[in-house]
């Protein structure tokens, strides 16, 4: 039960990190269209986008795939910049509501990026354990309450937002994923600097 603990904390710990941001502000921008009335649909978005994380840790934890984290760390910033830029020109558009399988396909996607992310930290929490299928599913349950917790903090201030101070949901979803590009752009620009683009 202690390693059961320590695992799921890293997990949950790791993404609520103030100084590794950019994983909130994806959940952000993932959550911002929706409402309380379609949590199902958005539960089923962060369960799918956990899995694409799942997979990419355990291929790169069981050494299936190497990665190079500079490449990772400018991919997880135009993630969040694509789904950002696509909140704010889709923004109050009912199109939006059809496209279900192919949101799935791209959380998929993103969550695989995202993840190689995190495998880096880890492969060292696990360098000395030989199972790491049991750590990396307690770790992977630590992220997804974590995601969950930033979903319902969301969905509550855009609730706050749109019915007490009547922002209308076109804009409310375009003020907020303004902000996020605002706050992206930082990330994605050291990233480039880092790969000597």
């Amino acid at each position: 039960m202690d390693t059961f603990w320590f695992y799921f904390k890293e997990g949950l710990f790791h993404v609520l990190d103030w100084n590794a941001y950019d994983h909130i502000l994806f959940i952000i921008v993932l959550t911002i269209p929706y409402t309380f009335a379609s949590w199902k649909r958005l539960l089923t978005l962060v369960t799918v986008f956990t899995v694409g994380h799942t997979i990419s840790l355990s291929l790169a934890a069981y050494g299936v795939v190497k990665i190079n984290t500079t490449l990772i760390e400018l991919l997880i910033p135009v993630t969040i910049l694509i789904t950002a830029l696509y909140n704010i020109f889709t923004a109050g558009k009912k199109g939006r509501k059809e496209k279900v399988g192919v949101y799935l396909i791209v959380a998929l996607f993103f969550g695989l990026i995202h993840g190689f992310g995190f495998s880096t930290y880890f492969k060292m929490m696990t360098a000395s354990t030989e199972a790491k299928f049991l750590p990396l599913l307690e770790y992977t349950l630590g992220i997804e309450a974590s995601q969950i917790i930033i979903v319902l903090l969301v969905l509550i201030v855009s609730f706050i937002g749109q019915f007490i101070f009547r922002f209308s949901i076109r804009d409310w979803v375009m003020v907020i994923s303004a902000v996020v590009i605002g706050v992206a752009i930082p990330i994605f620009r050291n990233a480039l600097i880092a790969l000597n683009i």
